[in-house]
């Protein structure tokens, strides 16, 4: 699975409810929530978003409050992945189950804001094409990668019953 997007860098410790404010949590729209995507750290995120585009952050992304609304508000705004040095584990979970994949990179200081990226998820291979460089972290698993492109754990259990 091949994924190209422009980056949007943040920092560490971003947690939930930077990533979609607790005054907002009474959807689970992804497109309304995708409109106040970061909006208390980051005012015109969504609206710089462009569809594809990818995150990019330091260490312990996603931390704070469970709450799948994070991962749908960031999913639905247009990012198509996020890349940190660490997640929080529950973020991390979430992410996957509403089809978000999100990548574990060592060092992410050298990409930066406004870079394009090619990621092919299966090889765990970042080319930083605006840089002509070329990252590596753990390839995202074929299982995460089906569960992505069913649209989420629960799609791809509605696809797995439809099948039997």
């Amino acid at each position: 699975m091949i994924i190209k997007g422009r980056v949007h860098k943040f920092g560490s410790d971003i947690n939930t409810d930077d990533i979609i404010a607790a005054k907002y949590l009474n959807t689970t729209d992804p497109k309304e929530l995708g409109n106040h995507c970061m909006e208390t750290i980051a005012p015109d995120f969504s609206k710089n978003v462009k569809l594809g585009d990818i995150i990019v952050a330091s260490n312990n992304f996603g931390c704070g409050s469970s709450r799948e609304h994070a991962p749908i508000a960031i999913k639905g705004c247009g990012v198509s992945l996020v890349i940190a040095q660490s997640f929080a584990r529950i973020f991390f979970r979430n992410s996957i189950n509403i089809g978000l994949p999100i990548l574990e990179l060592k060092d992410t200081n050298k990409i930066n804001n406004g870079d394009e990226l090619e990621v092919d998820l299966s090889k765990g291979e970042i080319r930083n094409l605006t840089q002509n460089s070329i990252y590596k972290s753990q390839p995202f698993a074929d299982f995460m990668q089906e569960l992505v492109q069913s649209g989420g754990l629960m799609q791809w259990i509605r696809k797995i019953k439809n099948t039997k």
